[in-house]
């Protein structure tokens, strides 16, 4: 099982291209209120930026807070999200411990990190990545992206679907290249 991980923020300049791609690709709708992933000043920048996204806890609170089943926990951690029985209560944003959990103030819907990695190739420094979660009995599975709209298929930066996964070598060669 993967999840996403800000694992190099030091790297990070602020640019939102996870942020906006996450909401365009995975959302359909480019808009600041519906990225899954949001990045913040850690107070100006000389001190760099914070990536606020899902840590797929487990068990989730925000599955636990949901009253009506719109979020249900997902496998090795995080959550899987049903839209069509979300009846906008805010209960699971109130419930997530580090407020990864933002609700669009137009529909009221909430929009969480689901961990598909559609944000990634988007990080011009890597300073988010896919990584695997340590093998437990009930971590066998991916994450589940269908009810994202459009979350199977993958995209360039220039948006045009169908790319393949970016592979373990293209990796390597980005951190490398963002290494100097």
């Amino acid at each position: 099982m993967k999840i996403l991980k800000a694992s190099r923020m030091e790297r990070c300049i602020g640019c939102h291209g996870c942020s906006l791609a996450c909401a365009r690709l995975v959302h359909k709708r480019l808009s600041w209120a519906t990225a899954g992933i949001r990045i913040t000043s850690a107070g100006g920048l000389s001190t760099g930026f914070e990536a606020r996204l899902c840590l797929a806890c487990n068990p989730a609170p925000c599955a636990l807070a949901c009253p009506t089943g719109a979020y249900a926990q997902r496998k090795g951690g995080g959550v899987k999200v049903n839209r069509d029985l979300c009846i906008r209560c805010g209960n699971c944003a109130a419930a997530c411990p580090v407020d990864a959990i933002h609700l669009d103030g137009e529909t009221g819907l909430p929009y969480v990190c689901i961990h598909c990695g559609r944000c990634v190739p988007f990080c011009p420094h890597a300073c988010i990545e896919l990584a695997d979660l340590p093998d437990t009995p009930d971590s066998t599975d991916t994450p589940d992206t269908a009810d994202a709209p459009g979350a199977p298929e993958q995209a360039t930066p220039d948006g045009t679907p169908d790319a393949p996964a970016p592979e373990a070598g293209a990796d390597a060669a980005r951190e490398a290249r963002h290494a100097r």
